[in-house]
């Protein structure tokens, strides 16, 4: 057994994994349009012997017992400045 990933052409790094290819069914409508046109990407076993795309295998299980579906969000934007700034308050102390 597969399950299918999408990718959103609208919003990037954002993927909808699906049990069934091309079956929208349990994903809400309101999702669909937010992620706009959609791209499958792969097909990849729903079971999978381990971890893949930064997604945890039972993660994904849980999601799809639960709802039918996963969406994968980018990861969040590195806060360079923020990195910078304890650095540099790091070293002051030192």
């Amino acid at each position: 057994m597969f399950c299918a990933v999408y990718k959103s052409l609208k919003k990037q790094q954002t993927y909808l994994y699906i049990e069934k290819k091309d079956d929208f069914s349990p994903v809400p409508a309101s999702l669909l349009e937010l992620m706009g046109a959609k791209e499958l990407v792969m097909l990849v076993p729903k079971r999978p012997t381990k971890d893949f795309a930064s997604v945890e295998i039972n993660t994904l299980e849980a999601a799809f017992k639960e709802q039918g579906y996963y969406l994968q969000l980018p990861p969040p934007p590195e806060n360079y400045l923020k990195q910078h700034l304890a650095a540099q308050a790091k070293a002051k102390n030192d």
